[in-house]
């Protein structure tokens, strides 16, 4: 049985996990939505704007069951 999920202190100020993840997913978004950039492979999206959203979904899903610790 998991625990239920607890909120992130920093500083002082409490933070849902959720929100956290979906930070660091943003951060993570652009840097790999730079290195697509770098090396030309964006050109191959149709719709590049679906395929930001898919991978900040994608890195939501990843950081907040891996990384952030419910």
């Amino acid at each position: 049985m998991r625990p239920l999920p607890s909120d992130v202190d920093i500083a002082g100020i409490y933070f849902p996990p959720l929100l956290l993840a979906f930070l660091l997913a943003v951060a993570a978004t652009l840097l790999t939505l730079y290195l697509l950039n770098r090396s030309r492979l964006s050109r191959f999206f149709i719709y590049p704007m679906v395929v930001h959203l898919a991978i900040v979904s994608i890195y939501t899903v990843f950081i907040g069951t891996f990384v952030i610790p419910a």
